[in-house]
């Protein structure tokens, strides 16, 4: 939702805070590397308890998934190989992030928010699932009410000023939500096709 709002509006503003060499940014695939990384450290962080620094690791992750694209399209350095490794990480990073807190619940002994977790990471796994598999016999199905950048917020804001359970909550709702906006979305579309 608000990655189709924003349309890469932000691009140049993003671009102008990489790192450059020679007026080159740092390549995109290893921004895309780097951020899948953060997202790790921001996962150990959550595991341990640090809640604060698994926030701020987070939102430097989301920086790096902002940044890499916003470089590949400034510098026309947009490929079919870097599209797709930037979708594999950003599946490993958003796994790293809710084990990390899903730890931090079992380590709690927190069984109600283990178990709710558990069904925002499938709801998170399964969005862009959907997506995928809903392209393949539609033109688009880009809509949905929690993407990746609303999960990031909603996860980081929960860390950082002392709500992370009700994030976890919202995450696991609206994820979900968001499978079954794109199954609806995609049986219209497509029934509509078939009718033709």
């Amino acid at each position: 939702m608000l990655s189709s709002w924003l349309n890469h509006r932000l691009d140049p503003i993003v671009y102008k805070l990489s790192p450059k060499k020679s007026n080159r940014a740092i390549h995109p695939n290893i921004l895309t590397i780097l951020g899948c990384l953060t997202n790790l450290a921001s996962g150990i962080m959550f595991a341990f308890g640090h809640l604060i620094w698994g926030g701020v690791l987070l939102l430097l992750g989301g920086f790096f998934d902002m940044l890499d694209g916003a470089v590949a399209r400034q510098e026309s350095r947009v490929t079919p190989f870097g599209g797709f490794l930037d979708s594999v990480l950003d599946r490993y990073a958003d796994q790293f992030v809710l084990f990390g807190i899903l730890i931090y619940f079992v380590q709690l002994n927190q069984t109600m928010w283990v178990i709710f977790c558990a069904i925002a990471i499938i709801g998170t796994t399964v969005t862009p699932y959907a997506r995928a598999r809903a392209e393949n016999i539609i033109d688009e199905c880009r809509v949905g009410i929690l993407e990746r950048p609303e999960r990031v917020i909603v996860l980081a804001a929960g860390a950082l000023f002392g709500f992370l359970p009700y994030a976890i909550l919202i995450i696991m709702v609206l994820s979900n939500v968001t499978v079954f906006q794109r199954i609806y979305h995609t049986y219209k579309k497509s029934s509509a096709r078939d009718r033709k």
